[in-house]
């Protein structure tokens, strides 16, 4: 009897709390209801941490390396981007092929080259690399003292040229070139960069440098302002030595007069182009959103004031320059565009 009492009062306890409100425990469906598709729950949003090839102090290549990387950081969402200083061409073409870095600055030549496997002393296939877009006129600036006596290529045997950077896309060039003519084992070789060459011509420590850099050169402008400078024609003995003909891809150039102190007169030399180029595996999306805002959302202004040498970039340049397959990123932006892109490049 005192069992079922208490089983009763307990009964009625409960009774009483839920009839002062208290609210039941709901269990959340497993299920959509009929007729609604269940939606996956948001990814949590994720920063991509991207790497920008550039390259030596006093050159072009950290410049715009600079400079379409703050873009990119400001225009394209989920991107946090740093521009990082290297030897220059060669070693951007190299880091970005291995993903160390997902953006760089690559001459034509050493893209085309490298994804051949013939880079000098190199038989890697750099296959990984892919232009997104033409940025300049890589332009070879041979720069002598006028002490130094060299009036022509033929003067520099014996000579103290630097080169560039190890590596770098200026010694690569001028590799091939005074190879091209027989000359590269006849010069005093050294590699340094531009800013540290011309203060070594303005010593007296070098005879003469080579650059292969967007025009004009602040590193040459150091030079000529703390020396007397000669430039030498370089595209004439590459003619009659079979330079061009050996390397297609470098295409004639003149150094215009009066870029340079004592330098009235134009000297002919040649270029190569400088490419904006990116890792295979960037997503094709973060290629054509960075295309978008360096073309249509004001960056290229922004390159123009660093640079005088982004006069040469345009949605009508197109993809002048390049030789390489595109990354789909650049193709989906230049298609839209309207350029007309070689199957050999899609």
């Amino acid at each position: 009897m005192v069992s079922r009492m208490r089983v009763l009062g307990l009964l009625l306890v409960v009774a009483l709390v839920s009839a002062c409100g208290a609210s039941p425990t709901t269990t959340a469906p497993t299920a959509a209801p009929a007729g609604e598709a269940q939606q996956p729950a948001p990814a949590p949003a994720q920063t991509l941490r991207y790497a920008f090839g550039g390259g030596p102090v006093g050159g072009v290549f950290q410049v715009y390396a600079d400079v379409l990387s703050l873009i990119i950081k400001e225009k394209v969402p989920g991107v946090d981007i740093t521009a990082e200083g290297t030897g220059g061409s060669a070693e951007n073409l190299r880091s970005v092929n291995a993903g160390d870095r997902q953006f760089g600055i690559v001459y034509s030549g050493d893209v085309a080259l490298g994804a051949l496997g013939q880079l000098p002393d190199d038989p890697t296939v750099y296959d990984k690399v892919m232009p997104v877009a033409p940025l300049y006129g890589g332009v070879a600036h041979l720069v002598v003292s006028e002490a130094s006596g060299i009036n022509s290529v033929n003067d520099l045997v014996g000579k103290r040229i630097a080169l560039g950077n190890a590596g770098s896309g200026a010694a690569l060039s001028a590799e091939r070139y005074f190879k091209a003519l027989g000359l590269f084992d006849k010069i005093q070789v050294e590699y340094l960069g531009y800013s540290q060459a011309a203060a070594a011509m303005a010593d007296g420590q070098l005879d003469g440098f080579w650059v292969l850099a967007g025009f004009p050169n602040a590193s040459v402008r150091e030079a000529a302002a703390a020396t007397k400078i000669k430039l030498i024609d370089i595209y004439t003995p590459g003619v009659e030595g079979g330079f061009f003909q050996q390397y297609p891809f470098y295409s004639q150039r003149m150094l215009t007069g009066g870029a340079y102190d004592g330098v009235p007169n134009d000297v002919p030399s040649f270029q190569d182009t400088a490419l904006w180029v990116a890792n295979a595996d960037v997503p094709e999306d973060i290629v054509y959103q960075a295309l978008k805002a360096v073309y249509l959302e004001g960056g290229l202004d922004r390159l123009r004031e660093a640079h005088p040498s982004a006069k040469e970039m345009g949605l009508e340049v197109g993809i002048t320059g390049i030789a390489n397959k595109l990354h789909p990123g650049a193709v989906k932006f230049w298609t839209e565009q309207g350029v007309q892109i070689p199957d050999n490049l899609k």
